[in-house]
């Protein structure tokens, strides 16, 4: 794979052979951000679980402290009052069946999150092969099926992301932008880490948390010392 100038430059930064510190690494992220956008900084956990079993899954939601520095487009799928409700709480669409049709009939998915009530998953259910794939549907797990739509827009809006595992049993998670800071990102990486470790299968044995390493969109990735997070 042929790397631009300004990774190998920014590679140069980081020791691919050490085990950093969440502190340090996240330092070196915010220096190794070298592109002309607010570059995203990823956390990739590797988990000594196997994501075949179900009682092995990991998965939740947790809101960063900081947010991630995204702006957020969430669409809620309500009837009734809960409409008015996600509406006054900021949620950017609202609507009920006509939003299901208009999904299924002309492929719309101008949203970042869908949260829906418990009474509409019957018809929300139905966009499960579109949504599915996206990473975009509603799960009470990651409290976006939930008869409280107004606290789960809030959330959504304040920086809230899903963690779950895919089949390589890694799970990737954004924890804010480069110019956070260090301070910030460790803050959200902390919280992150904390909410996987008390996630951790009753089933799983041995050591938990295999690798983590952290990255900008760009930037190389930095490894941080299995050992010492959650």
């Amino acid at each position: 794979m042929k790397h631009g100038k300004k990774y190998i430059e920014s590679s140069k930064l980081v020791d691919s052979s050490k085990l950093y510190d969440a502190n340090e690494a996240l330092e070196l992220c915010t220096k190794t951000a070298s592109a002309k956008f607010d570059e995203t900084v990823e956390v990739h956990v590797r988990l000594g679980v196997d994501s075949r079993h179900a009682d092995q899954q990991v998965r939740g939601a947790i809101v960063l402290p900081n947010g991630t520095g995204k702006n957020v487009k969430v669409l809620v799928i309500c009837k009734g009052e809960n409409l008015k409700l996600a509406q006054d709480a900021g949620a950017d669409f609202v609507g009920s069946e006509e939003m299901v049709q208009k999904i299924q009939n002309e492929g719309w998915m101008d949203f970042d999150v869908l949260i829906t009530t418990p009474d509409m998953m019957g018809l929300v259910g139905r966009l499960g092969k579109v949504l599915g794939p996206r990473g975009l549907m509603p799960n009470p797990k990651a409290g976006t099926v939930t008869p409280d739509v107004a606290k789960a827009v809030t959330e959504a809006k304040a920086g809230k992301i899903e963690y779950r595992l895919d089949k390589t049993n890694i799970i990737h998670c954004p924890i804010g932008k480069a110019s956070f800071g260090s301070q910030k990102l460790l803050q959200n990486f902390d919280a992150l880490l904390g909410a996987i470790v008390k996630a951790k299968p009753a089933a799983s044995k041995g050591q938990y948390i295999k690798s983590c390493v952290v990255a900008t969109t760009m930037g190389p990735g930095v490894k941080i010392n299995p050992n010492k997070v959650g």
